[in-house]
């Protein structure tokens, strides 16, 4: 899905992020099929026209909502990868980041996992290829500190990956803003576990 349009209502705030604001918090709090179409634009202070116009449906919304984080998330990655820097240490940047976007990110992330069934099978397929497009490319930083020696190769990469991101995807469920731990603690703490488990 191409990134959302910036076209301003006249209080100057882009249309587009009032409608994902307003679908956000109501998909959080009621759930995305207790929510309506109605609900949305009337929380977003605009028009069916407007959303249909931006989004084309709900279900629409509820794509965005993930696929924007994991835009996010995704040129982080790329920018960490590409980064001239030592390859444990662009793998702990990467792990880490990842940990703090997804917090920053809390509710989407929760929406998403727990709704992502509500989309067609062809938005589904949109949304996973894009997830392993993300999944691919910090594989290949594993396998590339695995082939230089810097790493491990007792555990294969596809396993690594899938075990942060394990921890990553069940964020939702436990990290609490108000809990004894920050964001980038908490991201500290998972990358070093996975530092850890990759060390020769």
């Amino acid at each position: 899905m191409a990134a959302v349009p910036t076209t301003t209502d006249g209080n100057g705030e882009p249309v587009p992020q009032r409608l994902l604001a307003a679908a956000t918090r109501l998909f959080a709090d009621r759930g995305y099929d207790r929510t309506s179409v109605q609900e949305i634009v009337e929380t977003a202070g605009v028009t069916k026209g407007a959303l249909y116009h931006y989004f084309g449906s709900k279900e629409d919304l509820l794509q965005e909502v993930y696929a924007r984080v994991l835009r996010l998330q995704q040129e982080r990655l790329d920018s960490f990868a590409d980064a001239d820097a030592p390859v444990e240490r662009r793998v702990r940047d990467a792990a880490a980041d990842v940990v703090v976007t997804t917090i920053d990110n809390l509710d989407d992330a929760a929406i998403f996992f727990r709704s992502m069934h509500h989309l067609s099978p062809e938005k589904n397929r949109q949304v996973r290829a894009e997830r392993r497009r993300y999944h691919e490319r910090f594989r290949a930083l594993i396998e590339e500190g695995q082939q230089t020696g810097v790493f491990s190769t007792a555990t294969p990469a596809d396993l690594v990956v899938d075990y942060h991101f394990g921890s990553v995807h069940h964020l939702s469920t436990w990290y609490r803003p108000d809990g004894p731990l920050t964001p980038q603690q908490v991201a500290d703490h998972l990358a070093d576990l996975l530092l850890r488990a990759l060390r020769p």
